[in-house]
């Protein structure tokens, strides 16, 4: 490993959990987004120098971190930009938990978008590594998520979001949508979007808007 990819903060620990930032790239640029007014979460700075690392390297720290905190009991992808982003090796590395850490439960936190980024439905496969998905709902309608998430793809992406979300749900995948509350520039009517979250069959839960992200 090169001493670029060795100070990588590709895996990080949270709360008694274990976190995998494997991209600071994202479609979405959120109004309420850590990264725009912090390099670091708890004091583990997860802006990446270089996305030219490997599979291995991120298995490597894993397996440093998980020997020192073995009672954790889930794993979550989720750092400074959008996990699905890197599918290739998200889905290695998340075969390689489930074959050697099955205790371990696999969530991914994701902005819903990766059949849009992909053009392609990944669903199937990331059904195969994954126990549950967080998915960024954000929006009553594609104008406030628009407003809220401000995504590359203005036109698609909200569409691509709520479809995401219910075919997660109908593959067997525990799944939540998600909004967040509390951060003055992002406004979200939260009944509507429990609506939402009904009719396409998944959990909802409300994200209170923390400056630190956590």
């Amino acid at each position: 490993m090169n001493e670029m990819v060795k100070n990588l903060n590709l895996v990080y620990t949270l709360d008694g959990k274990i976190y995998i930032n494997l991209t600071n790239k994202c479609t979405n640029c959120c109004v309420f987004c850590i990264r725009n007014s912090s390099d670091e979460i708890e004091g583990k700075n997860l802006w990446l120098s270089t996305e030219n690392y490997s599979t291995e390297d991120v298995i490597k720290q894993f397996k440093e971190i998980y020997e020192k905190n073995t009672e954790t009991q889930e794993v979550i992808f989720c750092g400074f930009g959008e996990p699905l982003i890197k599918f290739d090796i998200f889905c290695e590395v998340a075969k390689y938990i489930k074959d050697n850490c099955p205790k371990l439960s696999v969530r991914v936190n994701t902005n819903g978008q990766a059949n849009l980024i992909h053009k392609r439905d990944i669903i199937p496969e990331l059904a195969k590594y994954v126990d549950a998905v967080s998915i960024s709902l954000n929006g009553e309608n594609q104008d406030i998520y628009n407003k809220n998430s401000q995504p590359q793809d203005k036109e698609n992406a909200y569409t691509y979001v709520k479809d995401f979300i219910k075919e997660c749900v109908q593959i067997g995948i525990d799944t939540t949508a998600t909004v967040v509350t509390g951060c003055e520039k992002a406004l979200v009517n939260i009944d509507e979007c429990k609506k939402i979250a009904d009719s396409l069959g998944s959990k909802f839960r409300i994200r209170e808007w923390l400056p630190k992200g956590y």
